[in-house]
Order: C-alpha cells, then structure tokens, then sequence
C-alpha cells in the first residue's frame, strides 16, 4: 500500500491493538480472528496493531487493503524484568517476519535500552523493504533521535514501560505527545494507558496524528480489573 494512503487512512483515527499473550486464551487462532473480525467488522476499524506474523497473515489475507495493520513481535510470555529489556520487534529477522507477512508498517522499540541491532539499522532495513518504520519510545531524546535517523511515524507507547519513566502517572503521556508533535515534523501517535474516550478527545486536541487503544478493549482479564476498583472503593467506604 501507498506511504501516502497508509498515512492518510490512519490520520485521525483510533487504532486498535489487538494482542493477547501465549498464555491467554484469546492467544488461540480462532479466537483472535475471531476478536479481530468483532473489531473490524462490528467495531467498524480499519487500523490494527497487531502481535506476530500469525495474526498479520490472517488479517491481510481476510481483509487485504481495506485495513492498515501495524505489526510487532513479541515474546510469547513478557519477562518480569521488562523494563531493562528491548523486547518490541527487536531485531531485523522479527522485522522481516511481519514484512513477509503483509504489514503496512512496522513497529519497533526505539528506547535508548540495551540493544543488539541498532534503531537506524531497523529503520534502514524497514525502508529497503518499501514499509513504513514507526518508532516506539518513552522519552523525548528517543523521539528525536528516531525522527532524526528517518522514523516516518513516532509513538508514545513505552512512556512508564522503561527504567527511566517508571514513575510516571498511570496515565497517557499528554506531555510528552504535546512535545513531540511541536518538535518533530512527522505522525505522532499516543499510545499507551489510553482508558476512556476523554482521553482519545485531549489526545485529538493536543495534536495526536492517531490514537491507540488495546487493554480496555481487547483484554478482558484488564477491563475487569478497572471495573473491581468499584468494588475495592466499596470495601473501603465500609471500614
């Protein structure tokens, strides 16, 4: 697909991240594809992120063009020490992987971590394969640094996933996106943490080029979880 109609389809839109962990029932191929027609279809979304050359294969072949996939990979089960680890589509054979399985673009950790191939060698190797490189990071100095080495799209999606952001509130990074898109001439897109509509409006407002949303949509296990902090509040009131 076209660089331009690819910017453009996503431009303004909500994109949703549709995973699951190998450890989870929704891993099941039936059931992502399953999960993924729901959202395609009833959900009326023609922009995915998706985990693994399995789903991206199947989405293209089911959907082709008519939906933009954005594709990563990543362990089957993340580490518990996953803050000090490049884990989202680290090398250039995982790269490859999603490009052979039909990805329109291809995401990829571009945090200053601990790494074995370098940012500007997966953007290189994205670009040699005629597909967008979009660069996933969690501070400014890594935004900067991918947008100047030729990411064509950055996103906020590591911000509170490394050491060095760790503490930031348990909620979307707006400083950071409203950053990025006053400094850097390319799509930026928020990612990450990203609960109700009030935050896909601010986003929206402060200039995001899309939005990604994933748990509170895809994961079940999480959605209950926001929902039993009622509960926990009830039991507080009670004391």
């Amino acid at each position: 697909m076209d660089k331009n109609l690819i910017l453009n389809k996503i431009k303004n839109k909500i994109i949703v991240s549709s995973q699951a962990q190998k450890n989870e029932p929704l891993y099941n191929e039936i059931a992502m594809n399953a999960l993924i027609e729901t959202i395609v279809v009833l959900g009326k979304t023609d922009c995915l992120r998706l985990a693994g050359a399995r789903d991206v294969k199947n989405t293209k072949e089911k959907f082709g063009d008519s939906v933009v996939v954005i594709g990563i990979t990543k362990p089957d089960i993340i580490p518990v020490n996953y803050k000090e680890l490049v884990y989202i589509t680290p090398n250039i054979e995982d790269a490859n992987s999603l490009i052979e399985a039909g990805a329109d673009i291809i995401a990829f950790d571009a945090t200053k971590r601990e790494r074995k191939t370098s940012v500007l060698e997966l953007i290189n190797f994205i670009h040699s394969k005629n597909k967008m490189a979009m660069a996933d990071i969690a501070e400014f100095s890594e935004a900067k640094e991918a947008y100047e080495l030729g990411a064509d799209i950055i996103s906020t999606t590591l911000s509170g996933y490394t050491k060095n952001t760790e503490n930031t509130p348990d909620a979307p990074d707006f400083n950071l996106l409203q950053k990025c898109v006053k400094e850097l001439k390319c799509p930026i897109i928020l990612e990450g943490k990203t609960k109700d509509y009030k935050d896909v409006k601010h986003a929206f407002e402060l200039g995001a080029y899309a939005v990604v949303i994933g748990s509170m949509v895809t994961r079940p296990h999480k959605i209950i979880e926001e929902f039993k902090k009622g509960l926990l509040w009830k039991n507080q009131s009670l004391e």
